[in-house]
């Protein structure tokens, strides 16, 4: 089932996910919606708190990019914990599907170590590059309550404001259900 996807400026958006455990509720249709609603918006990677749940869950499939230098990466991401991020910090533009319409170049780390359970609650520690650390720093920033615009300097941010105001009041048209904050 494809879920409509929080718009920016809801409060779910801003919240640090909780960890689940293997009985979390719906879990496995959660995660299957997931792909789909992520699939159907044309979207790379889906947290949790982009349809409404604070949980401490995610889904990256990079396949998207069709980038050569990095093979493609499908993975499920549950109680996941960054463990470090070095390497060089690169630009590159991002957009996300809470915030459409708005693309900025976003400096991340090239390298990540994490920790993180898979669906079937085994745990795992890998450390991933390039656009796969790239996506998985941007939907595990989800859920820790941080978006991809808190990286832009405070005059990009101003310039971007009545852009931000329209997305939170539904004026972003989209080709995707999106759930508007509740004034």
């Amino acid at each position: 089932m494809i879920l409509p996807i929080v718009a920016y400026g809801d409060t779910v958006l801003r919240k640090v996910g909780d960890n689940i455990s293997a009985d979390y509720e719906g879990l496995k249709d959660l995660v299957a919606n997931m792909w789909e609603t992520m699939y159907s918006a044309q979207g790379v990677g889906l947290a949790a708190p982009q349809v409404g749940k604070a949980i401490n869950l995610f889904v990256v499939d990079t396949s998207g990019f069709e980038d050569e230098d990095y093979p493609d990466l499908k993975r499920v991401f549950i109680n996941a914990e960054i463990i470090e991020e070095w390497g060089e910090e690169w630009a590159f533009e991002e957009g996300c599907l809470s915030i459409p319409h708005i693309r900025e170049d976003v400096y991340r780390w090239s390298d990540i170590a994490i920790k993180y359970q898979d669906e079937n609650f085994e745990w795992h520690e890998e450390e991933f590059d390039g656009i796969a650390a790239r996506v998985i720093q941007h939907e595990y920033d989800h859920i820790k309550g941080k978006l991809f615009v808190d990286y832009l300097s405070p005059l990009k941010k101003r310039l971007l404001k009545n852009k931000l105001v329209n997305i939170s009041k539904g004026g972003a048209n989209t080709k995707y259900r999106m759930r508007i904050p509740k004034k």
